[in-house]
């Protein structure tokens, strides 16, 4: 008998039930003696021993559905060996629930936190796969994460959609898009969209410069202007704060986001009404891409491929198009940032897009 447990763990998305769909149709394709335990909302599941049995008959028509089967929540990795209110040792939890089970491995979806807690499992001396989930294409060690693509899709229709009313209104509008650390669904909405400005993490913006780029286009009679802005967008100025001088201003900070300040400034500078919008948390929900459908079914099957084959401690990953495996160890606690310096930046700055520093 083949004992597999599964949890999804951190911020949901799209496909994730997708690739436990790939992960259990790949394994019932090779054997039919197989148990599946299915942890209710991520680590929390597996400490507490919140699980329910599955059959590949729960697996059945859920490859176009957003979210997850089996729920999911965010376990700060930090925390981890810190004991809960009732003193439990989550870690200690974990692996009793594991043996009890008498689990054969762990199949774990998420994002970079979740991959740390992975890792702790895989040192702890548990069988752990894993696979990249994260709308923010931030894991190390993988091309592409599942999730990601059908963000990008979300906001660039919220850029898409903006045109409309900006040209109408001839104002400056504002798309505040997911990403606090990494600003790929920002960078490739924005391109995608048409932005004519993109503002990341990764490359600090100076206000001067956005207001510039607003004037030239007016007066070049192209009366409208639309930022695609992650979350995690920062000056010049505020760059150049130590992390905790930083932590300490936003936390004194008067705006919802970065977005609000921005209009705040931009208003001042230029007298240009502007506006916000915010998809928020859409970009996670809804039915996932048929890029992600793919996506996630090749890894998931890929992920199948090593339990059988008895091969634990890594992240299925895609390279080149193509699915591989990353040790785990490799992966945990490294953030795949975009790189100021990479070719789709200097293209995108071809084209006229101003990221806001020169």
């Amino acid at each position: 008998m083949l004992r597999i447990g599964m949890l999804t763990s951190g911020g949901d998305c799209q496909a994730l039930n997708a690739a436990m769909r790939g992960v259990v149709k790949g394994i019932f394709s090779k054997r039919d003696d197989v148990e599946i335990y299915g942890f209710q909302d991520g680590y929390k599941g597996l400490i507490y021993s919140n699980f329910k049995m599955l059959t590949s008959k729960d697996f059945s028509g859920i490859l176009t559905r957003g979210g997850t089967i089996l729920g999911t929540s965010r376990q700060p990795f930090k925390l981890m060996r810190v004991p809960d209110e009732n003193g439990v040792d989550k870690v200690e939890a974990m692996k009793h629930t594991y043996h009890k089970l008498n689990l054969d491995c762990i199949v774990i979806l998420g994002g970079n936190g979740t991959h740390k807690t992975a890792n702790l499992l895989r040192e702890e001396g548990l069988h752990v796969i894993t696979l990249p989930k994260t709308i923010d294409n931030d894991l190390w060690g993988t091309d592409m994460t599942f999730g990601f693509q059908s963000a990008v899709d979300i906001a660039t229709d919220t850029i898409d959609r903006i045109h409309t009313t900006a040209t109408s209104h001839s104002r400056v509008f504002i798309i505040e898009v997911m990403g606090h650390k990494v600003g790929y669904v920002t960078l490739y909405a924005g391109i995608a969209g048409g932005a004519d400005i993109i503002l990341l993490p990764e490359i600090p913006y100076d206000i001067d410069v956005i207001t510039d780029v607003i004037n030239k286009r007016t007066a070049a009679g192209k009366p409208f202007t639309i930022l695609a802005v992650a979350e995690g967008a920062i000056s010049k100025e505020d760059a150049k704060l130590t992390k905790k001088e930083y932590k300490a201003k936003l936390a004194k900070r008067t705006f919802p986001s970065i977005a609000y300040e921005l209009e705040q400034q931009i208003q001042e500078k230029t007298q240009r009404e502007v506006r916000i919008t915010v998809p928020g948390h859409t970009q996670r929900g809804g039915t996932p891409c048929a890029y992600d459908r793919v996506f996630a079914t090749r890894v998931g099957a890929a992920a199948a491929e090593l339990i059988l084959k008895e091969e634990y401690g890594y992240m299925i990953a895609m390279k080149n198009n193509e699915v591989t495996k990353v040790p785990l160890g490799e992966v945990a606690g490294k953030l795949k940032f975009v790189d100021p310096d990479a070719s789709i930046i200097r293209e995108a700055k071809m084209t006229g897009i101003s990221f806001g520093d020169e």
